[in-house]
């Protein structure tokens, strides 16, 4: 599949993957060190839903649509708690009240960030790479690079804060990118087994899913979570019929939130019958 974040911006896999990752930075803010923020694949950083990209597909409508904008239903009291910082980030973009932008996971990142805290933001594609720079120019907080994300994330580890979060989202443009994935944790493991790593992935057929989580389980010993929601049962493998994070060295909170979250955007974003949403240990 080929999954460049224009196309998709702000879908239902954006939600999860960005929900998440907003949990984990305001967790990493409880202590006052800085950490640092490395996405391997960042995209362009913000995102015209009214685009040509965006236009052609509307994903965003099942996804953020659903959960900001005049069709948008009410979420209860705990899980809208846990949804407030990513959805404040999310209307910061829209001061008009209209959904129309989306931040991707570095503007998303650097709202949610402290003055202390710092941003490297990868993108290959050059032109991508070009409309990020302009997207996060300004902020002293970021940095953007054009290379390989693998490549930048060797570069990167470990980071001088100590203290980190590595988002690794790659495009799926390619057969073999799940054991690209493994074997990119593995490396990156050996140069920071501290951080906070969260690995995107498509669902399509489970199948290869559970092999990626037992070969996931080989190469780290820490705790990992899999964070995963579909919004159809996966009777169609042809189809993106959801989505999930695994999260090495997950925040201690962050399994608990989850378990409030999860259901509300599984009931909010379905989208067929077998919608359903787990949070599993890994190992």
């Amino acid at each position: 599949m080929n999954y460049r974040h224009a196309y998709h911006a702000g879908n239902f896999a954006d939600v999860l993957k960005h929900a998440v990752l907003s949990l984990v930075l305001m967790h990493m803010a409880k202590k006052d060190a800085a950490y640092r923020v490395i996405d391997t694949h960042a995209g362009i950083g913000m995102y015209d839903l009214a685009g040509e990209e965006a236009g052609k597909t509307g994903e965003w409508e099942g996804g953020i649509g659903r959960l900001i904008g005049p069709g948008a239903a009410s979420v209860p009291e705990a899980a809208a708690a846990l949804l407030a910082p990513y959805l404040g980030a999310v209307r910061a973009c829209n001061p008009d009240g209209r959904l129309r932008f989306y931040p991707g996971s570095p503007c998303l990142a650097l709202a949610l960030m402290r003055p202390q805290d710092r941003l490297v933001a990868n993108e290959l594609h050059p032109q991508d790479a070009a409309k990020l720079d302009q997207n996060l120019a300004g902020d002293r907080r970021a940095k953007v690079l054009g290379l390989d994300g693998w490549l930048a994330l060797k570069a990167q580890l470990p980071p001088k804060e100590r203290r980190g979060v590595i988002l690794v989202d790659p495009p799926f443009e390619e057969a073999g990118e799940l054991d690209r994935l493994v074997q990119g944790l593995e490396n990156a493991m050996r140069r920071f087994a501290g951080g906070v790593y969260l690995l995107w992935y498509p669902i399509k057929d489970p199948r290869p899913i559970t092999r990626f989580h037992q070969a996931i389980a080989k190469v780290s010993p820490q705790e990992s979570l899999a964070v995963e929601l579909l919004v159809r049962a996966p009777t169609d493998s042809d189809r993106l019929n959801g989505s999930g994070l695994l999260v090495i060295n997950p925040p201690y909170t962050l399994a608990a939130d989850l378990a409030v979250l999860l259901p509300v955007l599984a009931e909010r974003l379905a989208d067929g019958a077998g919608a359903h949403a787990d949070v599993t240990q890994i190992g």
